[in-house]
Parts: C-alpha cells; sequence; structure tokens
C-alpha cells in the first residue's frame, strides 16, 4: 500500500484542507503516515501570510526531501500559489498545486512518477469563482469539527497578502454545507466550527442567500447538532439580521473573533479596513445584548506604518472599553507584495515590541476578569483532550461554549461529549474545574 505523509502550516481552514486531502488519497487506496516517517509521497500544506510564513514552509519541505530523497514531494496552499516558481526551484520538490484544484493533485503525482519531470499545476486564482468542494466527514486529530464554508476575501487590506493567494470571495452551496455538517454530526460531532477564509462573508456572492440564512439552516435541519461557533466574523458583516438570528439562537455559542486590528480610526483607514473603531464598538454591544455572557476574542497589529504614540493610545483606550476575553497580538511585519509593506514611516522594531508587551498585559488582565465571572458557575464543556494527572487522577481539558479552557477530572470515555462543569477557580489560560455530571449517554463516540 502506497504512503502519504502531511504537513500543515498556518490557519484552521488549511488544516480542514489538509483533511480534504487525505480523504482523497485515502479513497485511492494510500496509507496516512506520520510526516516524521519515511513515505512515498509528502504533501506540504503551506502558509503565506507573513513572510515568515514562507520560510517556514521552505524549511519543512527540505525536511521532507532530506528524510526520503526518493518520495515524491508535492507542494500545496498559499505559498504555492502565490511563488509556484520559488518552490519548484528547490532541488527535490516535484509537483506544485496551489490553493485550487486539488482533485487534479494525485493525478500530477502519478504523472510525475511516469515522467519524472516536475510539474507546475498552479493557475490563475483570480479567475477562478467556484468554491472548490472539499467534504471531510470525520477529523482524524481532533474533537471539534471544522466546516469551511467559503473561500477568498474581496477586501484587500493593506498589510494582506490573502486575496492574492485565495482569490475573491466564493460561497459553498449551502445545500452542500448542511449535509455535511449532517455526516459530521453522524460521526459523532456535537460542536461544529464554521470556517473560510472571511467566514461571514458567506453569502455575498450569492442572490437571496446569505450568513443569517446559512446560521439559520445549520440550526434548524441538522439534526442532533449542539452548537455553532463562528471562527471568526468582521464588524463589517455583523448585519441586523445575523444579530436577530444569533439572538433567536439555541445553538450559536456565546463566543465570537471579532478581528479588530486597531482602535485609531486614523490607523484603520491607512490598513483599509472598512469600519470606524465607533461602527465596530457599536456591533459588539449590540452582540452582547442578542448573547448575554458573550466572550470576545479578537487580532490586534501594532507598529503598522506611521503609527504614533498617540494612535497607540488610542487603540489601548478602546480595547479597555471593549473589554475582550482574549487577545491576539502581533508586531506588524512586512508582508512583501503588499501596500503596506511600501509605506513610509516603518515604526522600529523595538517601539512594535514595546507596545506588543503592554497589550499582551493588557489581554491578560482583561481574560482573568472575564473568566472570574465564571468562577463557582456551571458550564458546558467538551473535552478535547487528557490534561497531566492531578494527584493521581486522569485529568481532562476542553473549552466551555464561551470559550474558556476548563481542566477537570474525569475519564477519557468523555473526550468530544457535552459535560456539566462547575468553574472552581477561574484563571488564564487554565480554569480548574470539577465534573457536575455527563449531559449524553456515553455511547455517542467520535469515531475518529
Amino acid at each position: 500500500m502506497p504512503t502519504v505523509a502531511f504537513h500543515t502550516l498556518g490557519c484552521k481552514v488549511n488544516h480542514y484542507e489538509t483533511e480534504g486531502i487525505w480523504q482523497k488519497f485515502k479513497a485511492e487506496g494510500y496509507e496516512r503516515v506520520d510526516f516524521t516517517h519515511e513515505s512515498d509521497i509528502y504533501v506540504i500544506n503551506t502558509c503565506t501570510v507573513t513572510n515568515t510564513g514562507d520560510k517556514k514552509s521552505r524549511q519543512v519541505i527540505r525536511r521532507a526531501i532530506r528524510k526520503n530523497p526518493e518520495a515524491v514531494v508535492c507542494v500545496t496552499g498559499c505559498y504555492a500559489q502565490i511563488s509556484p516558481g520559488e518552490i519548484i526551484e528547490i532541488p527535490g520538490v516535484d509537483v506544485v498545486v496551489g490553493t485550487q484544484d486539488r482533485d487534479k493533485m494525485i493525478g500530477y503525482i502519478e504523472e510525475h512518477q511516469k515522467t519524472r519531470q516536475p510539474i507546475n499545476g498552479v493557475s490563475n486564482i483570480m479567475k477562478n469563482r467556484v468554491f472548490e468542494e472539499m467534504d471531510v466527514p470525520v477529523f482524524s486529530d481532533r474533537t471539534r469539527a471544522s466546516l469551511k464554508i467559503q473561500e477568498g476575501c474581496n477586501n484587500f487590506c493593506a498589510f494582506c497578502i490573502i486575496p492574492w493567494s485565495r482569490g475573491l470571495l466564493r460561497s459553498r452551496d449551502p445545500k452542500n454545507v448542511i449535509e455535511q455538517a449532517q455526516q459530521l454530526v453522524e460521526a459523532g460531532y456535537k460542536e461544529i466550527v464554521l470556517t473560510g477564509i472571511h467566514t461571514a462573508g458567506y453569502g455575498e456572492d450569492m442572490k437571496d442567500y446569505d450568513f443569517a440564512d446559512l446560521l439559520k439552516d445549520l440550526e434548524t435541519k441538522v439534526d442532533g447538532l449542539k452548537r455553532i461557533r463562528i471562527s471568526s466574523i468582521e464588524a463589517s458583516q455583523i448585519s441586523d439580521r445575523v444579530i436577530e438570528v444569533m439572538d433567536q439562537s439555541e445553538k450559536i455559542v456565546r463566543h465570537l473573533h471579532v478581528p479588530l486590528q486597531s482602535g485609531s480610526d486614523t490607523v484603520l483607514e491607512r490598513m483599509r479596513r472598512k469600519y470606524s473603531a465607533s461602527y465596530y464598538k457599536e456591533k459588539v454591544d449590540r452582540l452582547k445584548k442578542a448573547l448575554p455572557g458573550l466572550a470576545v476574542t479578537s487580532d490586534v497589529i501594532v507598529g503598522f506604518p506611521g503609527e504614533t504614540e498617540e494612535e497607540f493610545q488610542e487603540t489601548y483606550q478602546f480595547i479597555q472599553d471593549i473589554g475582550y476575553s482574549e487577545l491576539h497580538v502581533f508586531p506588524y511585519s512586512k508582508r512583501t507584495g503588499t501596500p503596506a509593506a511600501r509605506m513610509e514611516d516603518q515604526v522600529e522594531e523595538s517601539v512594535k515590541n514595546e507596545r506588543v508587551h503592554q497589550l499582551i498585559e493588557l489581554s491578560n488582565q482583561q481574560a482573568k476578569e472575564y473568566a472570574s465571572l465564571y468562577e463557582g458557575d456551571v458550564v458546558e464543556v467538551i473535552p478535547e483532550e487528557i490534561g497531566e494527572e492531578k494527584s493521581g487522577e486522569q485529568t481532562l481539558i476542553g473549552y466551555s461554549d464561551n470559550y474558556l479552557k476548563v481542566q477537570f477530572t474525569g475519564s477519557t470515555d468523555l473526550i468530544g461529549q457535552i459535560v456539566r462543569v462547575k468553574v472552581l477557580k477561574a484563571g488564564y489560560p487554565l480554569n480548574e474545574g470539577k465534573l457536575v455530571r455527563v449531559l449524553e449517554e456515553v455511547g455517542e463516540k467520535v469515531n475518529a
């Protein structure tokens, strides 16, 4: 039986797509082995969001070539889409496929095995207007299931290369989304995470059907689904209808990731973001009304070209006003090929690092404050992994619906189930809890 090994860099979408590609190999009779093992074929799913993403991707490619010089090395993903020429020149790379046409990958590999000629299968992504279907009925490595509902982005923010690597926005057929959601529930998953490049932009390319409609359909048409989590939603996508659907929903969890990037209007304008700070705050306030106890997480970029001390203070103040449950803080890094990389007034590294440090401290403080609101409360948790033993007892770690990471004593057959846990001691990044009772019969296992 021929073997295939995968290595995925980057975001949730890449992880989803690696699973989708694996399904195609599985159907052709391949056996999956660990990337550290010798394999007949290595598939590297690359990231290009930063220059460092490119560099890491190249390191992994070389690692595969060293592991088995006879193997077919196939490179896919965002870096492959943007720089296929650069990748095909790496000695030992045999096949390059970008962020589309993944169904041709096995054909290219087989062709290469006959001809021994390198194959560049990357085509112009900007011409693509159709969502590429890739079903993932079960995930090999986790208890939470992602469901990719859209691809691409039309925003062209000044710092971001992604529209060039992923193309313009295209939505998945709602019928296929519902079908795959049902498949995932039948495989034992209780929670589905909706994911994409610009997830809540779903439906912007459709007539008479949008993200709010999809949320409603997932809620009403998928039997047995317990939780719907949205991986990310832009402030500009939080329409009145989306708020209304969330308000009425029994299944959408109390956690939303709403990227901010900056709390200063002048910086947001330079970034080409499509909202002002006050618009963003108004949307978040309305979401908090619709979903009481909502945990809001976010991304912030500090040290964007030209960011003054005043502008940074505006962001700091704004974050204090919102009260996040966690922040992902990034120092701005130049991405070759984006407008921001060519801007004057690049901020010095030392200044960026100092600002990152200040925001991480603020984030830690806000995360602890948010968690402390739940001390003594009972929350519903889906255990995902085994924690360290505590006084000789097995512990499990999982997330509550409002994204508190909770550790508690429990047996491994609870992994993937919904359980009730009392938060005994709030903390960050981990809360200590105690199992109250199991919500479901422990018969429905995730058959991963």
